[in-house]
């Protein structure tokens, strides 16, 4: 799993988990690492994915100041770094959206692993699913990631928990359930059958209800920047 990082970044990644789990602050390691754990994939990746819940991420800062790395909240909503030179790691506290924080909820069916030898807790599948299904715009795309955690990690996501994350935006599941289907469509059954038959009949009757008097755009979920014009000039309420 270590050749997921660039060489000369290694120590610094060794370095700070050890640094967390000193801390003896509830963490989770998601991103690329974990989907790298979970299906053998290697990626090379630039930073790594460290989620925690909003109340512990200013404990997590404090600890690496002290340790003489540089810290910084990005955005209060939902992210912090810690950076030492050109290198850094992303703490995660909240979706992008800041819809769905990290809760204990994330924590009870994280999953042991070691990396650079250092044990660490993963996100669980189902969360790393959820962690990556609004991740969509011109720069990245994470639907590949979502696909290859279904066809690996299916009977260790729970199917209605994931449903429950996305119950309002249910239709973000169905279109990945949907691009899994086409990816592998001798696969197609990996999703459990009460879950397509639940979405569809949703969107049947989502079909016979009448459209938002509202004009609404929810497409700044996937990308701030791409739908940014709609907001702003095409008169479009803005969900975020």
């Amino acid at each position: 799993m270590e050749n997921i990082f660039e060489p000369k970044a290694e120590q610094f990644y060794g370095d700070s988990l050890k640094i967390l789990n000193k801390s003896k602050v509830p963490f989770l390691v998601g991103g690329t690492v974990a989907v790298s754990a979970y299906t053998g994939i290697i990626r090379l990746t630039k930073d790594m994915d460290i989620f925690c819940k909003a109340g512990d991420y200013p404990k997590i800062l404090e600890a690496f100041a002290k340790a003489g790395y540089k810290t910084e909240v990005t955005d209060a909503r939902w992210l912090a770094k810690v950076w030492q030179d050109k290198k850094y790691f992303d703490l995660v506290f909240n979706l992008p959206s800041s819809l769905t924080p990290v809760s204990e909820l994330w924590f009870k069916e994280s999953q042991n692993a070691k990396i650079f030898g250092v044990p660490v807790r993963l996100l669980p599948p189902t969360e790393l699913v959820f962690s990556k299904a609004f991740v969509q715009d011109r720069h990245k795309y994470e639907g590949s990631d979502v696909a290859h955690l279904i066809l690996i990690k299916k009977k260790e996501i729970n199917w209605k928990r994931l449903l429950s994350h996305l119950d309002q935006y249910w239709e973000i599941l169905l279109i990945h359930l949907l691009n899994f289907r086409f990816i592998y469509p001798s696969e197609r059954e990996s999703a459990p059958r009460w879950l397509m038959d639940e979405l569809l009949a949703r969107l049947q009757r989502q079909i016979n209800t009448p459209p938002s008097r509202k004009k609404i755009c929810r497409g700044r979920l996937f990308s701030a920047a791409d739908y940014e014009i709609d907001v702003k000039e095409w008169g479009f309420s803005d969900i975020v």
